[in-house]
């Protein structure tokens, strides 16, 4: 199984209310399992490592006491952005973030540029494979909000693009 099919079966998961996934393909095997607090994928083949943590899993009733607090604020700030016209563009994959191709390289986009829909706008690195992140939508970049070479998840916010 290829990467970008675990990504888009990782991302069908996190769209449905389905919240675990077992695929079993000769002696390779996945096991997706999602909810609210944390994401696992786990993968096994018989020259891997027997699991691949994408988050660390944690007892139930810490997160949900330090998870309150942290969902009002995300919600008044959504509701501000919402209002405001501006729009998150979310990482498709884990990975480690890149605004350049390379350190004396200028960055694909800065705060103030005007993208389109498409426009290559950052790269993630991920399993030593350089993926090339396009726009999801016509704007402005109003923020950016990760460092570079900072580690990512999956659906977490890279941009705010300001669609005005």
């Amino acid at each position: 199984m290829k990467f970008q099919e675990i990504q888009k079966l990782i991302q069908l998961l996190a769209d449905s209310n389905v919240s675990e996934l077992n695929i079993k393909e000769g002696e390779f095997e996945i096991t997706i399992q999602t909810d609210k607090v944390t994401q696992q994928v786990v993968v096994s083949a018989p020259s891997a490592p027997a699991a691949i943590p994408v988050a660390a899993a944690t007892p139930a009733p810490a997160p949900a006491a330090a998870e309150a607090p942290v969902e009002k604020a995300p919600s008044k700030e959504k509701a501000k952005e919402a209002a405001l016209g501006s729009v998150q563009q979310k990482s498709p994959m884990i990975g480690t973030f890149y605004r350049k191709t390379g350190p004396d390289k200028p960055a694909f986009v800065k705060i103030g540029d005007t993208v389109k829909k498409g426009d290559v706008i950052c790269i993630i690195e991920a399993m030593k494979l350089f993926n090339e992140i396009e726009s999801d939508h016509d704007g402005v970049i109003t923020k950016i909000l990760v460092d570079d070479a900072s580690p990512v998840e999956f659906g977490q916010p890279l941009f705010l693009i300001d669609q005005a």
